[in-house]
């Protein structure tokens, strides 16, 4: 890495970090290849997180990298508003042969937290086009996390992310959450009670009266709550009742797109096809910022035929469809393709469900949830300090050599998905080992 000159931290604010502890003993890290980062100091640290849910191919993919460096040569980067340059083109069309049948219509963003409000904005632009402007309520739901876009944080439903901004966007409304049912508590895979808590929407489109309300938003599998699997028959209800009530179904596949449940995308696994899908992280492997959102045919066709000017969406971004992030992409898909990664994950679930359900006895743990390769294992919280438990044990997992993320007082786990046996048994041993140390 380049020495820069005196670099004392002070002028970074980082996100979503207590800075100033961060600052006391600042935890660093130089470079990463394949299932590790390294620090510095030349100390090795085994991903179990994928960086940050998104480099699920491993780090380091010299395919990747090429492709950028070659096309940075050649375009650095082409307007996106009335001009093109091909290569958006072809990846948003490499792009629609993975998305599920039917959403084949791609619109480039920057980041999950910019496609969770494209998304929101197309559902809305989408019934006013058709006729119907009246449909403007979204629904969200408890616990969820969209992004930290004004759009994102007033359907999401974390606390936190909500307490500090306002009033935020009006007309919001949100299911309840599907996690702390007694009957699913250490549930491997999908739980098998709860499918009932999607009734819930009916309650809703009772009060606001379904010609109010525009769309629905989920994650499919809720990762940065703390992993949160839907149970049976959970997101085939919403679904369904979606559907009875001329309502937009947006999943946030932002964590769950891209092989990380074992098929391209939650949508695919659980048989449930929504209108709308936000991506990004794993879209690149995160070797380039970028997100997008796969509308279905009928809304962009809707979207042109009803549109009251020559622009028939008055939304996008300086970036989108940045000629480096598409060079990446492309590399990127063709490499879980060439390497079935999609399929290893499916492969390897039985193993990592396993491993990780071992820890159902190790200190503190009092609960464990797993689909795909994610899991989360719940800690009981250090009473009167929520949260300080497990950012104790990441603090202790990372000075033993491994990367794990924690949230609230939950251990996430997301690994890229070439992950090998002998390094899920190693995860699951530090973690042990770190919960019998950590009061």
């Amino acid at each position: 890495m380049p020495d820069f000159g005196a670099n004392d931290l002070d002028a970074y604010w980082m996100p979503f970090t207590p800075n100033r502890r961060f600052k006391a003993n600042p935890r660093l890290l130089a470079s990463a290849k394949g299932m590790h980062y390294q620090t510095p100091d030349g100390r090795e640290i085994l991903d179990a997180t994928a960086g940050l849910w998104c480099v699920n191919a491993g780090h380091g993919r010299e395919q990747i990298t090429e492709a950028i460096r070659k096309l940075a040569g050649e375009l650095d980067y082409a307007p996106s508003f009335n001009l093109g340059h091909p290569l958006a083109f072809a990846f948003a069309s490499r792009l629609a042969q993975v998305t599920p049948k039917g959403l084949d219509r791609i619109f480039f963003t920057n980041s999950g937290s910019e496609s969770v409000d494209t998304a929101l904005k197309i559902a809305l632009a989408y019934h006013r086009a058709r006729g119907k402007g009246t449909k403007t309520r979204l629904i969200g739901r408890e616990r969820a996390y969209h992004g930290v876009g004004f759009g994102g944080i007033s359907v999401g439903g974390i606390p936190k992310n909500r307490l500090y901004f306002g009033s935020l966007l009006t007309g919001v409304d949100h299911l309840p959450h599907t996690h702390g049912l007694p009957e699913n508590v250490f549930a491997q895979g999908q739980p098998q009670h709860g499918a009932h808590l999607a009734d819930d929407l009916e309650r809703i489109v009772a009060l606001h009266d379904a010609s109010n309300i525009a769309a629905v938003i989920v994650e499919p599998v809720s990762g940065s709550t703390g992993v949160l699997v839907p149970p049976e028959g959970y997101l085939q209800k919403l679904r369904a009742i979606c559907d009875k009530h001329d309502i937009l179904l947006i999943f946030d596949e932002v964590i769950t797109g891209f092989g990380r449940v074992g098929a391209p995308f939650a949508a695919d696994r659980f048989g449930v096809t929504p209108d709308l899908l936000c991506m990004a992280k794993g879209l690149t492997n995160a070797a380039v910022p970028a997100g997008a959102v796969a509308a279905s045919t009928a809304i962009y066709e809707a979207m042109l035929d009803g549109a009251d000017s020559p622009i028939e969406l008055f939304h996008g971004y300086t970036y989108s469809g940045h000629p480096l992030a598409c060079a990446a992409g492309l590399a990127t898909l063709e490499i879980y393709q060439s390497e079935g990664l999609f399929e290893r994950a499916l492969a390897i679930e039985p193993y990592w469900r396993a491993a990780v359900h071992s820890l159902r006895d190790a200190r503190h743990v009092i609960d464990i949830r797993d689909f795909g390769l994610i899991a989360g294992i719940e800690l009981s919280p250090r009473p009167g300090a929520a949260t300080a438990r497990a950012m104790e044990a990441f603090e202790a997992a990372f000075d033993q050599g491994l990367l794990i993320r924690v949230t609230g007082d939950i251990i996430a786990l997301s690994p890229p998905l070439i992950i090998e046996e002998a390094q899920i048994d190693r995860v699951v041993e530090t973690i042990r080992k770190v919960l019998a140390a950590v009061d």
